[in-house]
């Protein structure tokens, strides 16, 4: 096994819907072993990029790579090391939740019963019940769970935990993905596209914000949160006019200045600094922060 080809490599990528463009030139690579987040606006052409990768929609041009094969030309062989989790779940309305569980684990090689027991508990799901007497929530839960149980190597999640309670969500996010990338550590990656950025801070690694089917940001989480930042000064009387070479945005509030920078900080700092002000801070942007910055 290659560990250092990308478990996601991406060229080029360009989908139409009719006229209108999904993706636009989009490029993107997702190296094997991490958690690795997609940005972008509602229409920005996220899950179109999630459905080439499974070979669920045909790009009019570009290259989509999944470890290397092509979806296309090697389905098979690339379905069987991905589970997909879509923003919006269905099951076979006549199966229990132990039928759905034995229907999906009789596709795959692996299927770890001690985890599907432990999320059967967690999640205080009854087996004998019928899918369709399940919440959306539920239904999220139990197709959360027939990705996790054959611990695949690629995990893609569309919108994932979007059916469930914030304690059930963060429990998922914390516990459940968290789990599943350190029992194979830096083998196993999460590919996920969420509007829920904060709750997903603390797990990923790398990101792309996308907008209009074109990747806007590429980053590393730490170094965006280092080279994003908001500097916040207070001043005894009005706020002095400036000009602040770099700024991404300013705003004034009263006798306070509020300052976006995307590099370039202690610059801004030290001409904030020259003006005497009674407070000056500075603090590093969360990525939700930052999404919101690059796209505003």
């Amino acid at each position: 096994m290659n560990t250092d080809q990308p478990a996601i490599e991406i060229k080029d990528l360009v989908y139409r819907y009719g006229r209108a463009e999904a993706g636009h030139g989009f490029n993107l690579t997702v190296p094997r072993g991490k958690c690795y987040a997609l940005f972008g606006r509602n229409g920005a052409g996220k899950t179109t990029t999630m459905k080439c990768l499974l070979s669920l929609l045909r790009p009019k041009s570009g290259t989509v790579r999944v470890f290397g094969m092509d979806p296309r030309k090697d389905e098979v062989a690339v379905k069987s090391r991905l589970a997909y989790v879509p923003d919006s779940v269905a099951f076979y309305p006549w199966m229990s939740v132990r039928d759905t569980l034995n229907y999906f684990a009789s596709f795959r090689k692996h299927w770890n019963l001690k985890l599907e027991g432990e999320l059967l508990e967690r999640f205080r799901l009854e087996p004998a019940k019928n899918v369709n007497a399940l919440s959306k929530g539920q239904k999220t839960q139990l197709a959360l769970m027939t990705a996790v149980c054959p611990e695949p190597d690629l995990l893609i999640l569309d919108e994932p935990t979007s059916g469930l309670d914030p304690i059930v969500r963060r429990e998922f996010i914390e516990t459940v993905i968290g789990a599943y990338q350190e029992g194979d550590p830096g083998n196993r990656t999460v590919f996920v596209s969420t509007h829920l950025i904060t709750e997903f801070e603390g797990l990923i690694d790398e990101f792309t914000i996308m907008d209009a089917g074109k990747d806007v940001v590429r980053m590393n989480a730490d170094e965006a949160r280092e080279k994003y930042q908001k500097i916040r000064a207070r001043f005894e009387h009005e706020v002095p006019k400036l000009d602040l070479p770099g700024a991404l945005s300013s705003r004034i509030r009263g006798r306070e200045l509020e300052v976006i920078v995307n590099g370039g900080g202690s610059a801004i700092m030290e001409l904030l600094r020259a003006q005497s002000p009674e407070e000056l801070t500075s603090e590093s942007l969360r990525l939700e922060e930052i999404f919101s910055a690059t796209l505003q």
